[in-house]
């Protein structure tokens, strides 16, 4: 794993759970992303989720902000999230893998 994205998703308070259920079903997405190595979603408060993937190049990064779980949290900012998530490529030093 060489490369990541860490995500910051704020959802408007009275669709909380729908992005919470909607970022439970993308596991199912990612794990059918070949170029996506690790993927991880979690709820830091009432309102406040976020996504960490990692990916083994560019290509693979690239293709996964091109897929279908992109695509739905885009639409999802149309009318549940109280702002555009924040997309952060980042690049790994280090990893523990168990």
């Amino acid at each position: 794993m060489k490369v990541g994205l860490l995500v910051r998703i704020e959802a408007k308070p009275e669709f909380a759970d729908e992005v919470a259920a909607m970022l439970r079903g993308a596991q199912e997405l990612a794990e059918q992303e070949e170029g996506t190595v690790a993927w991880f979603a979690f709820r830091q408060n009432a309102t406040t989720f976020g996504v960490f993937d990692t990916f083994e190049d560019e290509q693979g990064r690239e293709a996964h902000l091109a897929g279908r779980i992109a695509a739905a949290l885009g639409e999802a900012a149309k009318t549940k999230l109280s702002a555009q998530p924040v997309i952060v490529p980042i690049d790994l030093l280090g990893a523990k893998v168990s």
